[in-house]
């Protein structure tokens, strides 16, 4: 039998349903994110960087997280040509842009506070 780790148990459930709702509020919001919607995936990233993240684990977090935030930050900027794309009646530059807008939403927070609480436990020791 395993032996799990409850430390983590809270950000690690936060984070999956953070990803889980920025997928697919981003893939059926068709291009408009909801405010509500905006703060919860907000909030859901503050409590990923501030309970999620050990102090082992932060700069594989923080490579992670500022690689998907880069990444989906790039994909926003290369889709504006194909906001009138379309396949099969659906526009998939509105979808593909909502969807990356929702992970940086939840990611930027969490990325945040993580690389904050970095430099406060470097300036410590």
């Amino acid at each position: 039998m395993a032996i799990r780790s409850k430390e983590n148990l809270l950000g690690a459930w936060a984070f999956l349903v953070g990803v889980i709702l920025a997928l697919g509020v981003g893939l059926l919001s068709f291009g408009v994110l909801s405010p509500v919607i905006s703060g919860i995936l907000v909030v859901l990233g503050l409590i990923v960087g501030f309970v999620n993240v050990s102090s082992k684990d932060v700069n594989t977090f923080l490579f992670a997280a500022v690689s998907l935030v880069i990444v989906s930050f790039a994909g926003l900027e290369g889709l504006q040509g194909l906001k009138d794309a379309e396949i099969i009646g659906l526009d998939v530059g509105d979808l593909v842009s909502s969807t990356l807008g929702a992970l940086l939403v939840l990611l930027v927070p969490a990325t945040i506070v993580v690389a904050i609480k970095s430099l406060f436990s470097i300036s410590q020791s």
